[in-house]
């Protein structure tokens, strides 16, 4: 079975594009709810849920994360730069895992993986203190040797393959090479005792040759979900996608 982490980033991009002011971030007017959504993602069949913390709190707020913290069931994966700041800011909160992305100011979400081999010394300080912490900490990387090897010998647990340039590739003649180095990634993760996550552009469609891929462990997908449930509901869309990656189970 391959776990679906659900991202709720999107949900809190709704919230903030009408209530970025309130001074709360639920409650009274201000909706949606992204720690509502989640707890429905949850019943639905999530098995994790997914939020990334910005250093310009553009989305999701800190209070946002305590409430999830304090909420759920299943497990908590807290997405961050690798900056001292968010690194005291996971030891207090102690989520279940947490995935080191890259940060930059002006995409509107993450886009590539992160660094590892030029960020060597921050990403060891980080991975360190979580570990000593009994966080499980993943990186969010491209399938490239070099940074799954590294990540390997940072002692990082997980790595979270990043699917953006196989997604962007889907309806070019680019996409074979792209899901190669999927594979190929997938395979040398494992080789190494990693545990291997994937996301970053996965959608109802793609999925079918994503789950393809050796060794999954988990999918992290928000916007494909979040833009399916406008339509159906967060219980169906959790549920359909989940169908969809593990079919017939």
């Amino acid at each position: 079975m391959i776990l679906l982490g659900l991202n709720i980033d999107h949900c809190a991009t709704v919230r903030q594009a009408r209530y970025r002011e309130a001074p709360a971030s639920a409650g009274g007017m201000v909706e949606p709810d992204p720690v509502t959504l989640a707890l429905l993602g949850e019943r639905a069949g999530a098995d994790g849920i997914t939020v990334h913390l910005r250093e310009d709190r553009r989305h999701i707020q800190e209070r946002d994360v305590w409430r999830l913290r304090e909420s759920l069931a299943t497990r908590l994966n807290l997405e961050m730069a690798c900056t001292p700041e968010m690194t005291a800011f996971a030891l207090k909160l102690k989520p279940d895992t947490v995935c080191l992305v890259p940060e930059n100011r002006e995409e509107i979400s993450t886009e590539g993986g992160l660094d590892v081999v030029g960020n060597r010394a921050r990403v060891k300080a980080c991975v360190d203190a979580m570990n000593g912490a009994g966080i499980q900490t993943s990186l969010f990387i491209d399938p490239e040797e070099a940074q799954i090897d590294l990540a390997a010998k940072l002692r990082a647990p997980i790595v979270e393959l990043h699917t953006g340039a196989y997604a962007n590739a889907y309806f070019t003649p680019h996409r074979a090479k792209e899901f190669q180095s999927l594979r190929l990634g997938c395979v040398r993760a494992h080789e190494l005792g990693l545990v291997v996550n994937a996301g970053h552009g996965i959608n109802y469609v793609n999925i079918a040759e994503i789950r393809a891929l050796p060794h999954l462990h988990e999918l992290n997908i928000g916007h494909s979900i979040i833009s399916r449930a406008l339509f159906t509901g967060i219980d169906e869309a959790v549920r359909e996608l989940k169908a969809r990656m593990n079919p017939g189970k």
